[in-house]
């Protein structure tokens, strides 16, 4: 077995934007070294201070070294065939082959990370970075940040690795069924064994296991091993593969919960790593106060925590146009509902459109008991209803409740419980925070799927 330990230093942190500072390779047959290979290489962008300090790699110093591309050929000899070795593989592994495919080569090889399989073949060590692992097992680095230097440091220690694996931890992670090859550095195999194939939300945790990532699934299994499948050459992927420690699963009965449960889930942790649903949604709202004067007043604004509103709207203009549409409807006064702003009597009421309660000639009571009909009617009209799909087994149903159009929760029913209510299903229930975007996809659902859909009264269930 031919296997070619590489180390790489680079501008940067991903290859889409970044160049190759140096590449140091090793060549190990399974039983010794036998041949190695390093050179500079001129990334052609200028190296960060930072990197030049850490690496001892200056502008200067690669300014008359090769391009990628007049090694191309040479490193491509020596990696064909081979299996890629590197401490945390997937990093070398994407700057390399993207290099070679930018130069017509198609690198195709099986890949080892050193670091997970220290964590197997050599357990129980505080830290598994290279540096500090070799200082463990007094492997001695000749030029620390170096690619060949780390390059024949992490052949030591694959070495190592080979004469003290009783359990063939390299073997079985060489077979094609496993994932060894593809996971994060950081997240144990074990956290993939017993995924399930149904529907769901998952979590991906960093080393503090603080939640960085929440997705939801129609097959949970499925969904978290696609996240490995490709090595993206972008920083965001990069810097999210190194930052997985932990997996958590949460089995939902039906994808419609699932969907939910993300949604709710992202708002509420707001992960870093998750980019959708976390822009601040523009909701508006229309609401009512009473003024000085004891009339009530209608005025958009946005969406307010511990307001309850009349109506919302995704846009200010659909919010605009509902108002204009009432107040036409029921006689209002455009002025006491936020539609024009003066000191004198509102357009409405030269037209004989509004019955002067800008003007004082109706009296609040009049005015605020049309408004009041308005108000009730508006109540009457969000639906209160049920959604109940197929529970995570045969003896339960899964149930959403959503009363006067905003969801109230969702759980899990035995088929032998008895609901007396509205309030005694609430207690069944695990209270949701809901947004735009469940509100959205709970109406779609209900819309396309009638029969699964209860509507429901105060006092029925």
């Amino acid at each position: 077995m031919k296997y070619a330990i590489v180390d790489i230093e680079t501008t940067g942190g991903y290859a889409h934007a970044h160049g190759i500072t140096e590449i140091g390779i090793v060549i190990h047959n399974g039983l010794k070294i036998t041949d190695s290979y390093s050179t500079l290489i001129n990334p052609q962008q200028p190296i960060p201070w930072f990197i030049q300090r850490l690496t001892g790699i200056t502008d200067v110093m690669v300014d008359k070294a090769p391009l990628f591309s007049e090694v191309a050929a040479t490193i491509y000899s020596y990696l064909k065939g081979a299996v890629f070795v590197a401490h945390n593989v997937n990093f070398d592994y994407s700057f390399v082959n993207y290099f070679l495919a930018q130069n017509g080569y198609d690198l195709k090889c099986s890949k080892l990370c050193t670091v997970r399989l220290a964590r197997k073949i050599l357990p129980g060590y505080p830290s598994y970075s290279l540096g500090k692992l070799c200082k463990q097992l007094d492997i001695k680095i000749e030029g620390r940040h170096r690619a060949l230097g780390d390059a024949t440091a992490t052949a030591t220690l694959f070495d190592l690795m080979l004469k003290n694996d009783e359990s063939g931890y390299i073997k079985q992670s060489l077979k094609k069924t496993s994932r060894e090859q593809t996971l994060p550095p950081n997240l144990s195999e074990k956290y993939l064994v017993n995924l399930p194939d149904k529907p769901g939300v998952y979590y991906f945790l960093d080393k503090q296991r603080k939640v960085i990532y929440v997705g939801k699934a129609k097959n949970l299994r499925k969904r978290v091993i696609s996240h490995f499948s490709n090595n993206a050459i972008h920083k965001q992927k990069q810097d999210f593969l190194r930052s997985i420690y932990h997996l958590e699963t949460e089995v939902c009965a039906t994808e419609l919960m699932a969907i939910v449960l993300e949604s709710a889930e992202i708002k509420r942790l707001w992960p870093a790593f998750n980019r959708s649903q976390k822009k601040y949604e523009p909701v508006f709202a229309i609401y009512d106060y009473e003024d000085q004067n004891g009339y009530l007043r209608l005025f958009i604004d946005k969406v307010k925590t511990f307001i309850k509103p009349l109506a919302t709207f995704k846009l200010h203009s659909d919010a605009l146009d509902y108002l204009h549409k009432i107040v036409g409807q029921y006689d209002l006064c455009p002025k006491l509902s936020g539609l024009q702003n003066s000191s004198l009597p509102c357009i409405g009421f030269e037209k004989n459109m509004c019955k002067g309660a800008c003007a004082g000639i109706e009296t609040s009571a009049d005015y605020n008991q049309r408004l009041q009909l308005l108000i009730d009617e508006i109540d009457e009209q969000k639906p209160t209803f049920a959604v109940k799909q197929t529970g995570r087994n045969a003896e339960e149903q899964a149930v959403l409740l959503v009363e006067k159009g905003k969801l109230y929760g969702m759980g899990y029913i035995s088929n032998h419980t008895h609901i007396a209510g509205i309030e005694d299903l609430k207690s069944h229930l695990k209270p949701i925070k809901e947004n735009f975007h469940i509100r959205f996809v709970i109406a779609k659902f209900a819309q396309e799927n009638p029969s699964l859909v209860w509507q429901l009264k105060t006092t029925d269930f």
